[in-house]
């Protein structure tokens, strides 16, 4: 498989093969298991390690855990995942390491959907809020794309900082309508990624994401391929116009389901393929597992942190990983500008 057109990081010291094989992942898996079982003890009602084995459904305890910690561990694997496959995806589909979804207006937009169906339809079914969402997404991450299409220049730096400027106009725009109807205080239900309010009965939609990842994962060697280019993808065989467009509906998808849900997670997307590919390289067949398996690991541990900084009150996921993403992103940036003199 030849190396793909991306601007990417430069490669770091290659890992040893028995990481970058099965022993690798094993240890990965060993590591997600382990953030798992913190994530289900960690938390303001005190859960032993004997709850957890041996619960019952009558103790009060057990009830907490089925609840509440349980369905949040599931939620933050989930969505850890699927949005870091859909940041790798973006990242393909726009031959360029410094984009996500929540730096194109892709985020932005899905928030300007919710922020619609609050103004519209407030009591729409949460499946509805998740459609109309990821539609507003679609179109927003679509209008990215055309803008990216006819820049003069495609410079590795001015793509994401063209993303940025388009995003923070989707959310200047969101704000404003919120701040005409009143609805600045709603907003920040699903513009602040948190997870402390996921029940049961209320995280299931992000099952549709893992679909959507099963999927991009089957259909990997595509995406790999309009990486490469249009006139290389014409070369192989592979239609660049559809699998740009099953690549923007994954990527709409999987956002819509994690911003209805938990709200706005940032710059997941956008390190996790970063810090794989300096290890795996571009082939996303290979790395798409270690993509997601990264992804659910980070957002654990970020959980878990923000629940333990200021225990028993926790901070947001989406405060601890604006915070870590924001500067890795910087470094990232001001890596490539050392690397371009």
């Amino acid at each position: 498989m030849a190396t793909s057109s991306l601007s990417s990081l430069p490669a770091a010291t290659p890992a040893p093969a028995w990481w970058r094989g099965s022993g690798g992942l094993v240890l990965l898996v060993l590591v997600l298991l382990a953030l798992s079982l913190c994530s289900i003890m960690v938390g303001a009602s005190q859960i032993k390690l004997a709850n957890v084995f041996n619960a019952d459904s009558d103790d009060l305890v057990s009830k907490v855990l089925f609840t509440s910690r349980v369905p949040r561990t599931l939620a933050l694997i989930l969505a850890g995942a699927s949005m870091a496959v859909a940041g790798m995806i973006m990242q393909m589909i726009a031959r360029n390491r410094f984009v996500e979804p929540s730096t194109v207006g892709t985020v932005g937009s899905a928030s300007l959907g919710m922020l619609a169906v609050a103004l519209v339809a407030p009591g729409l079914p949460m499946l509805g809020k998740m459609g109309v969402a990821a539609v507003f997404a679609l179109v927003g991450t679509a209008v990215f794309m055309l803008i990216l299409r006819r820049l003069p220049v495609r410079n590795a730096l001015l793509v994401p900082l063209v993303g940025l400027v388009f995003a923070g106009m989707i959310e200047a725009a969101t704000a404003f309508f919120a701040y005409r109807f009143e609805m600045l205080q709603a907003i920040r239900a699903w513009t602040t990624g948190d997870f402390s309010a996921i029940l049961k009965g209320r995280y299931e939609l992000l099952w549709i994401s893992l679909g959507l990842t099963v999927a991009a994962w089957f259909a990997a060697d595509r995406f790999t391929v309009i990486g490469m280019g249009e006139d290389v993808s014409a070369n192989l065989g592979v239609n660049y116009g559809r699998w740009m467009a099953v690549g923007l509906v994954i990527i709409a998808m999987v956002t819509a389901s994690i911003v209805v849900t938990a709200g706005v997670i940032p710059f997941l997307g956008l390190i996790v393929p970063n810090l794989v590919s300096m290890v795996m390289g571009d082939w996303m067949r290979r790395s798409v597992i270690w993509v997601a398996l990264c992804g659910a690991v980070l957002m654990l541990a970020c959980d878990v942190l923000g629940r333990l900084v200021i225990y028993p009150y926790e901070i947001p996921i989406g405060t601890i990983m604006g915070v870590l993403g924001s500067l890795l992103f910087l470094g990232f940036l001001w890596h490539k500008r050392a690397q371009l003199g």
